[in-house]
């Protein structure tokens, strides 16, 4: 008697009294995933078959109870798991009576699990074993059952079996589909031919019965007719052939699209392989590929055209021949000529002609249409790349510009004047911006650039691709301007442009000039460059030449007419007649020019600014001059020149200064520095900012500078805001010489808002300086200005703003006009300088190393020295004797300015020419500075 799980008594002997129901049979299912029964307990999967008829049932009934045995069982557990639920079972298709009757017992499935339980084994030991034969039988059963079946009996069984066999029906699903269709045409196709086989009967036996009544002399003409005929019907049989192709391959486009993503599928079917693994849909890879090939290869889309094209001509000749009745040639001509010219398909007679030349000339007149919108995208990329500045530029021995800032108009303009004298030149700008804004603000600057040629291109100097764009290679000089951003960001993208420039495989012909913004930061720049690089620090030679200035007033000016190309600047160029020549000799040995220094050959090139008298020029050395321009000198004959008598004066001692700084700069460490070396011991420097006093003397230290290592200078801290009047009141400004207003760290970035407030403090200063002091007459001459009483000059730019000399640093040449307005003694305009140095250095890096000794705290220097160093008052001497005269005093003078004159004239012409001098006149010497 079965217990609860339905797994036979431990007894073997049934009960006869009470006979045991038989068990169903089934078909025999191998389930490769193991995760019904578990882990630690696999299931045993029984073999049944189908259950007999209800007519055998009775009468095999006590065969059955007999041979049952532990393979009709449906799955078998350890006993401590409890009762389980019987899997329902599904009826099957039966087998034959040989088959029943030769099927004694359900032998054990093959893919039934190896590691059966104990209570399994003893139980398959205590029955007899099945024979062979009905094994084969059951094995041949369970293939034969069908998979709507397996699919039912994988539903009851379990849910993951059931998902796992799903797919597959909807995989073949598409098949039988594709194989109806298949089929449909076949038969279709199969009547066609069987119709046309009983016409070409038919037509044969009416030949035959015609032939039987004629004579042996038409016979030959029979024949002939015969041929023809068959001609004509194996004529027929290729039109029909080309009909079918043309349908066919109408059909396949909507066929491979609407069962494409299916393809993969058929592939995985015919190698046996079954994945169920997720992957992306052909059509999207194919569109995919499509797309990366139009993207990638420029001329993707006209090869595509160009196949489409040859496709419309080849199918429209296959669908003329099968609708017409010439030849295979000329309907593929009458294609051509209907998509080459949409009208011609006019004279076609028939229907189908007809149909088949209206279609093929709209295909036509759409590709003709792509055509026409592929050349039209063609320009219009061109047009666009041109308007963008994406063309290369085929220029060489130009001047390259990378970047954009606010001192590019002011260099464009200093450099369209240098290329004057050659009737113009090239300059290229490279600034990642587009290049109709750079040429709009170029073209708002309204200056006449007298043949230069300024070409802008829109990239970034950091891409080898874009500077090989602007001819790097060829360029004779490249300039890289420092951005907008604060200065260590400036300095930082400055070095990356140097090191794109270092990689560029054609090498450099020309130097580059870098605009540094952080003098700390310029050894590592030169350090990456080598010798090609020149650097122009902005903020210290504005902080230097702002000293200056306020030391020596007007001396601004003078740094502008030096500078700027259009008045005198310096060359250096060699003068092979000047050799074995003295350069007291030198000095006076052109009329056009004032030699300054000696580029000595012998020292590796080294320039030696006011050399002695007694050197003597050699093979190989150069000459240092001021002159208008490179081609408007040459040394002529000597000049008699007689030095006279005139007063030996020497220069006054240094006395004490009181200046005051208003606002904070990134390099004021470097200013006071530089004080410290200009300034007599027992100075005072105010320093009037926002800063808090404790961070003050951090950034100082880390700037560099020892605060308790100054002998000359005393620092005075007061914090407060320029801007402020009450602010301002509250210092001593009708006691300081000199008044520094500095571009705040703070308001660097922007151009505006620095000269704004640089503007305002300016203003404010005066109006003080006005009420505390009415009568400026009244006031004490300082003692450091007792020594130039005599020249009214000075003394009119000592009492424009009551006597006390303020420069501001002003970034935007526009606020020029503002500051000439308000009386003021003196003002630098930074960016326009800059500007100056840069072009010039541009022109010749040589000239860099004359600038930073002139800008430097020691060595030779550019003053202002009152007429009364080298003439009386009212004498009458040449431009030459004063030179002469200057000498003697280590110096070298190369201006003056008169008395009643505006601004100060360097490098006079007419130098041999006699003139009166007032001792109200100045003199602008380079000295020594010893």
């Amino acid at each position: 008697m079965p217990d609860t799980n339905g797994a036979p008594n431990s007894n073997p002997k049934p009960n006869p009294n009470k006979p045991e129901r038989p068990p169903l049979l089934k078909k025999s299912k191998i389930i490769a995933d193991n995760t019904l029964a578990g882990q630690l307990f696999p299931a045993v999967r029984r073999v049944s078959s189908t259950s007999p008829s209800s007519s055998e049932s009775h009468t095999s009934s006590a065969t059955n109870d007999a041979n049952f045995g532990f393979g009709d069982r449906d799955y078998v557990y350890p006993s401590f798991l409890g009762p389980h639920t019987t899997r329902s079972r599904v009826n099957v298709k039966s087998t034959s009576k040989s088959q029943r009757n030769q099927l004694e017992l359900p032998a054990r499935s093959e893919s039934m699990p190896a590691n059966l339980s104990c209570e399994a084994k003893v139980e398959s030991k205590m029955k007899p074993k099945p024979k062979l034969k009905a094994e084969k039988d059951l094995n041949a059963l369970s293939i034969q059952v069908s998979s709507s079946a397996s699919s039912a009996l994988s539903g009851s069984s379990s849910a993951n079996f059931s998902n796992a066999r799903r797919p597959s029906a909807h995989r073949y699903s598409w098949i039988l589909l594709l194989l109806k269709f298949l089929c449909t045409l076949s038969v279709s196709h199969t009547l066609y031919l069987r119709n046309e086989v009983s016409k070409l009967q038919e037509e044969n036996i009416s030949l035959r019965r015609a032939c039987s009544h004629v004579d042996l002399a038409s016979a030959g003409i029979m024949e002939l007719e015969e041929v023809n005929s068959l001609v004509y019907f194996s004529n027929a049989d290729s039109r029909t052939v080309a009909l079918y192709m043309v349908v066919f391959i109408l059909v396949i486009p909507f066929a491979l699209y609407k069962y494409l993503d299916y393809l993969p599928r058929i592939i995985d079917l015919l190698k046996r392989k079954y994945t169920i693994k997720e992957e992306v849909p052909l059509k999207k890879r194919i569109a995919y590929v499509v797309d990366v090939c139009f993207s990638v290869y420029p001329y993707a889309k006209l090869l595509a055209l160009l196949f489409s094209t040859l496709f419309l001509i080849g199918y429209g000749g296959l669908a003329l021949y099968a609708v017409g009745d010439g030849s295979f040639i000329e309907a593929i001509w009458l294609s051509w000529s209907f998509v080459a010219d949409s009208g011609n398909h006019a004279d076609m007679v028939g229907a189908g002609p007809r149909i088949v030349s209206v279609l093929i000339s709209s295909g036509g007149m759409l590709i003709f249409a792509m055509m026409l919108g592929l050349v039209s995208d063609a320009i219009s990329e061109k047009v666009d790349s041109l308007r963008k500045g994406k063309s290369e530029v085929i220029e060489s021995n130009h001047i390259l510009v990378l970047g954009w800032s606010d001192k590019l108009g002011s260099l464009l303009k200093q450099l369209a004047i240098a290329n004057k004298s050659i009737g113009g030149g090239v300059v290229v700008v490279l600034a990642e911006r587009d290049k109709e804004e750079m040429e709009m603000d170029i073209a708002k600057l309204e200056f006449d650039f007298m043949g230069t040629s300024v070409i802008c291109r829109s990239g970034s100097p950091l891409i080898l691709a874009d500077l090989k764009k602007v001819s790097v290679s060829k360029a004779r000089a490249i300039i890289v301007l420092a951005s907008d951003e604060n200065a260590d960001q400036s300095d930082a993208r400055a070095l990356r442009v140097v090191l794109s420039l270092t990689g560029v495989r054609e090498g450099l012909r020309g130097h580059v000039v870098v605009e540094m913004s952080d003098l700390d930061n310029e050894p590592l720049v030169k350090l990456v460059g080598g010798e090609l690089i020149e650097t122009v620090v902005a903020h210290d030679v504005i902080g230097r030449l702002m000293i200056q200035c306020a030391l020596q007033p007007g001396l601004a000016q003078i740094w502008e007419d030096i500078l700027g190309f259009e008045n005198a600047e310096f060359y250096i160029k060699r003068w092979p007649q000047l050799d074995g020549v003295p350069f007291e000799d030198v000095l006076v040995s052109f009329p056009e020019a004032i030699p300054c220094g000696v580029k000595v050959a012998a020292y590796g090139g080294k320039i030696i600014i006011n050399p002695d008298d007694r050197y003597v020029l050699k093979e190989g050395d150069e000459v240092l001059v001021i002159a208008e321009d490179d081609d408007t000198y040459a040394p002529g004959l000597l000049p008699e020149v007689n030095k006279g008598l005139f007063p030996r004066i020497t220069d006054p001692p240094k006395y004490p200064e009181r200046i005051l700084f208003c606002g904070w700069r990134r390099d004021i460490d470097d200013m006071i520095m530089v004080l410290e070396a200009l300034l007599a011991p027992g100075s005072e420097l105010w320093m009037f900012n926002e800063v808090p006093e404790k961070d003050r003397e951090k950034k100082l230290t880390d700037g560099g500078l020892d605060i308790s290592g100054l002998e000359n200078i005393k620092l005075v801290h007061h914090v407060g805001n320029a801007v402020i009047r009450r602010h301002l009141e509250g210092l001593p400004l009708e006691t300081f010489d000199s008044i520094l207003i500095l571009a705040d760290e703070c308001v660097e970035d922007s151009i505006v808002h620095s000269d704004s407030r640089s503007l305002a403090t300016l203003l404010l200063i005066r109006d003080i300086q006005s009420k505390r002091l009415p009568n400026k007459d009244s006031r004490s001459v300082p003692l450091r200005h007792s020594v130039f009483s005599q020249s009214s000059w000075i003394r009119e730019m000592q009492q424009a703003s009551d006597r006390s000399i303020i420069i501001s640093e002003i970034l935007d040449s526009r606020t020029r006009n503002l500051v000439s307005v308000s009386r003021i003694s003196d003002y630098v305009l930074s960016n326009e300088l800059v500007s100056m140095a840069l072009a010039m250095v541009a022109e010749d890096k040589q000239i860099n190393r004359v600038l930073e000794e002139l800008f430097a705290e020691e060595g030779n220097e550019l003053c202002i020295k009152p007429a009364e160093f080298y003439l009386y008052d009212q004498e009458e001497v040449c431009f030459y004797d004063i030179m002469r005269r200057g000498r003697q005093r280590r110096e070298i003078v190369i201006g003056y300015r008169i008395a009643a004159a505006e601004r100060a004239v360097i490098n006079p012409a007419g130098k041999s020419k006699q003139r009166k001098w007032s001792l109200d006149d100045v003199f602008v010497v380079i000295s020594s500075g010893d």
